[in-house]
Parts: structure tokens; sequence; C-alpha cells
């Protein structure tokens, strides 16, 4: 069998294209003469290009339906897109050399702007295969008119034709993910940047709308934050594995030390306090209190900073609304500090192993609500023993246990020496 021609040429339909690329001279008269014939019809085709480019607008209205909302949207703008497609890739078939790079370049901004659209990749690949199936039928029904016995010519430039087609397509696709890829970079990096915004608190409130389209969340739902200590590795950036009960819509927004989540609770939900969420042993989880309206994110994430900051070393969960003494503290540490040091500072100054006897003993004694006898046990020691320590706390900081007020002070006061020790 005679060799086929080397060239490669490039169809499209409204979208594909391109050319004989840098053909070598035919080897035989059988390559020469259906060469002749294609371009004899390739300039026919060339033409009457309107009428090729209405007959393709035609088809791809009636066999790709993907294509039916862009025709109707903007016909006159896909018109000129089929039509810019054929010319480079029908003018590929008698000019390859000059013509393969222009084509190629019409294919990918063809790729690049259907992805930037989101037209379906399988649909933009489907157009292309019809045009490039139009194309070589019209050559064909254009020799058939002109010529019937070159038809046969025909054949052996067909594998060509199509291998263009195909090259066409490879382009296209790898066009399109590429541009799709960059897409998504481009939504996903504002997305974190509209919530860093929100938890930062500083939103505007024109932006609002637009974060809570981004983040898919109701502007005025109802909302908690809960705050995890990351403990990264260097290169880490998937979410937590902390689980919030109820099935409740989290957006995770992680970071270098901590990572938070903004969490949807619904109006039959529990308040936050109540929906303790399930994280790995050592994690530091602290969970804010439910605020209204997207908008207060901000303000529920420092409160779950604050909850967080309360968390042992060694892991556990804090739930700021069930610590608020505790958050009144560590809402101004200057403040708390100095009520430590008034309250406790005569027993400060003890040396160090009297002094966490004492404080020890008193830190227990109201854990245990005030019973010397469960602060004894917990203590490994006799309930007189912590009758006495206590009596000693009183004597020292001149404030009576029988006092509530002085009770209330002794409680802030270690709670805040204990949060504020570093």
């Amino acid at each position: 069998m005679h060799q086929a021609v080397r060239s490669r040429v490039e169809l499209g339909h409204g979208p594909p294209s391109a050319a004989l690329s840098r053909a070598p001279k035919p080897r035989s008269l059988i390559d020469a003469d259906a060469l002749r014939v294609l371009h004899r019809s390739a300039r026919v085709l060339l033409n009457n290009l309107p009428e090729v480019t209405d007959r393709l607008v035609a088809v791809l209205r009636e066999r790709e339906p993907a294509y039916r909302s862009t025709l109707e949207s903007d016909p006159a703008g896909t018109w000129q897109e089929v039509h810019r497609s054929l010319r480079h890739s029908v003018g590929s078939l008698l000019d390859p050399r000059s013509a393969r790079d222009p084509a190629l370049r019409c294919s990918s901004k063809i790729g690049a702007a259907r992805a930037e659209q989101g037209l379906p990749l399988d649909a933009l690949l489907h157009a292309f295969r019809l045009g490039g199936s139009l194309v070589w039928q019209m050559l064909v029904e254009e020799t058939s008119r002109a010529a019937p016995e070159d038809v046969r010519l025909l054949v052996h430039v067909a594998a060509d034709v199509w291998n263009f087609v195909d090259e066409h397509c490879t382009l296209v696709a790898e066009v399109y993910r590429k541009v799709e890829r960059q897409h998504a970079w481009r939504q996903e990096h504002r997305v974190r940047l509209l919530t860093a915004a929100l938890l930062d608190g500083t939103s505007r409130i024109a932006d609002v709308a637009d974060t809570a389209e981004a983040l898919d969340l109701p502007e005025q739902g109802r909302y908690a934050v809960v705050a995890v200590a990351s403990g990264r590795q260097v290169g880490r950036a998937s979410p937590p594995a902390v689980v919030v009960p109820g099935g409740a819509r989290v957006h995770w927004h992680t970071g270098a030390d901590i990572d938070h989540g903004v969490v949807l609770v619904g109006d039959g939900d529990p308040p936050a306090p109540t929906m303790a969420p399930t994280a790995p042993a050592g994690t530091r989880v602290g969970v804010g209190p439910v605020v209204a309206g997207l908008a207060a994110v901000g303000d529920a994430r420092r409160l779950a900073d604050m909850a967080l900051s309360m968390c042992a070393d060694g892991g556990g969960t804090v739930q700021l609304t069930e610590q608020l003494p505790a958050a009144l503290v560590m809402s101004c540490p200057e403040l708390g500090g100095a009520l430590a040091r008034k309250v406790l500072g005569p027993l400060l100054c003890l040396e160090p192993s009297d002094r966490d006897i004492l404080l020890d003993t008193l830190a227990a004694w109201l854990e245990c609500d005030g019973s010397a006898q469960r602060a004894s046990v917990r203590l490994y020691c006799h309930r007189n023993t912590v009758l006495n320590r206590l009596k000693r706390c009183e004597q020292l900081t001149g404030r009576s246990l029988a006092r509530p007020a002085d009770m209330v002070e002794f409680s802030l006061a270690l709670t805040a020496r204990r949060l504020l020790r570093d």
C-alpha cells in the first residue's frame, strides 16, 4: 500500500483546528493526487465559510446540549468563534506550514475561554470532534459533486485529518485543565482571604454577603467558632481531625499554629457548650459561645482563642461558657494579675514548699465545694490538717473564707495565678 501523506491535517469545529505540519514532499503520485483533491475541496469550503459555519452551528445546537445555552446567551460571539476556528482549520489544509501555529493558538484560546465560562470539558471535546466530522463530510460531499471519481483518493489523507483533530482535542483538554486548576486556586485563595478577614473581625459590612456566598453559609445564621491548637508539622495544610457532633456544618480555616472551625449552629441545635467536639488525645480545643450572624464570627473567634488558652498543656477541650469566671480573668490579664498579687501576696512571699502547700489546700477546698473532709481525701491528709492550713491562709491574707465576697476573691485570684503563671 502506498505511503500515506506524512503531513498532519488540522481540522476543527467552531472549536478545533490546525494544520498539515511541515509536510514533506509526497512520495508517490497517488499522494500528490490526494493532496490535489483535498486542496480543491478545501478551497471551496474556505470560499463558502459563512455557510459552513452556519451548518456547524446548527449541528452543535442539535447534538451538543451544553452549547445550546451558549448559543442562546451569545449567538453572535459563538458564531464568530466557530467561524474563526473553521477558518484556521480549513486554511491549514491548504497551507499547513504557516497555518499550524495560528490554528493551535486559536484552539488554545477556545479551550481557555470555555474553561473560564464553565462549559463541561466533555462537551467542548465533543464539539471539536463534531467540527472535524462535519469538515470531513463536506470535503467528501464537495469532491463527490465536483469529481466523484476522486472520492477514493481522500482515503489517503483521512488518517492524517483525524490525527490532527485528536491533536487539537488533546491540546484543548490540557489548556482547559490548566485554566481549571488556576481557577480553583484563585477561588480557594479568595475563600481563604475572606475567611481570614471574617475570623479577624476585619470584614467590611459590604463584604459579609460575598463571604456568605463564597462559604455557602447563611449570612444571618447562628455560629460558634472552634479553635484547635494544630501541632502542625511543616507542610501540613489539612483541617484538624476534630469532629463536631450533630452533623453540624463546619468551615475550617487552617493556620500556622491554630486552626479555626466556623460552625453553623441550627436553630434546633443545643448551644455551643453542649456541643463538645471529639478530638484526638493530646489535642487542645477551645469552643466559643454562639453568636448571631456571620458578621459576629470575629468576636466568636476571639472568645474561642481565649478558651483555647485555658486548655491544659496535655490536651482537652474548654468551652468558654462553662468557664466564665476564668474568662473574665483572661479578658484582662493585667487586672487578673493585680488581683492575684493583692489577694495572695502574703502567701506568695512564703518559701516555695510552704507556699505551694497552702495554695494547693485552698484550691482543693474550693473545688470540693468547701468540704474539708473531701479536700483531705484529695490531698491525702487529715481533715484537721486541711482546716489548720485554711486558718493560716486566712491569717496571712486578712480574709475570711466565711465571707462570700472573700471566697470569690480567693477563687478568682487562684484562677488568675493558674492561667497567668507564664
